[in-house]
Formats: structure tokens, C-alpha cells, sequence
């Protein structure tokens, strides 16, 4: 019986560590969303670096993407950028990737 309380413990550590990279790669993502929409927004600096953590805090609102693609979606319309759905939604896609090979790669 041992094995198989060992053999599950495993299973529920690698569960936990998969979700923590997940989550830590959903935070950059958004970090760098945030930093490739200020550029389109005209923000540089100090208030791109805001703006960037403005669009983390908007994944705690509800589970999924949903409510960061809002987020940015209003911004970029307030100011009148010209950027398709799904051109905005392939940035996310493509930033997540990057954003969990830069966690797998830390470490």
C-alpha cells in the first residue's frame, strides 16, 4: 500500500507544481500584454510598467482570460487603436508561450 501512497503523493506534488508554473506564466503573460499594449497606447516608462500590473490585477476579477481581453480591448478602443479581436487574442496566445518558457527556463 505503501508504492500506492507514494505513487499518489507524486501525482499530487507534480499537480501542484504544474499549477503554480501556470499561474506564475499567466502573471508574466499579462505583465507582458500589458507592456505590448502601453507601447501601442503611447505609454512609456514608469506608467507602462503601471499599466502592465493594471492588466495582472484584471485576472482576479474571473476565472479565465476573459477579463483581461476586456480590460485591453476597452483601453485600446478608449484610444482608438485599430486592433482586431483576434489579432488581440493571438497576442495573448503567442505571449503565453513565451511566458512559460521564460518560467520553465528560470528554473
Amino acid at each position: 500500500m505503501s508504492g500506492i501512497d507514494d505513487r499518489e503523493k507524486g501525482f499530487e506534488n507534480k499537480f501542484a507544481h504544474d499549477q503554480e508554473i501556470e499561474f506564475k506564466a499567466t502573471a508574466r503573460r499579462n505583465k507582458l500584454l500589458g507592456l505590448w499594449a502601453a507601447e501601442l497606447l503611447g505609454i512609456e516608462g514608469q506608467e507602462a510598467e503601471a499599466y502592465a500590473k493594471s492588466v495582472i490585477v484584471a485576472d482576479f476579477e474571473e476565472a479565465g482570460d476573459d477579463d483581461v481581453f476586456r480590460k485591453v480591448r476597452a483601453d485600446l478602443d478608449a484610444k482608438g487603436v485599430d486592433l482586431s479581436d483576434h489579432l488581440l487574442r493571438k497576442q495573448m496566445d503567442d505571449l503565453m508561450v513565451t511566458a512559460r518558457e521564460q518560467i520553465r527556463s528560470q528554473g
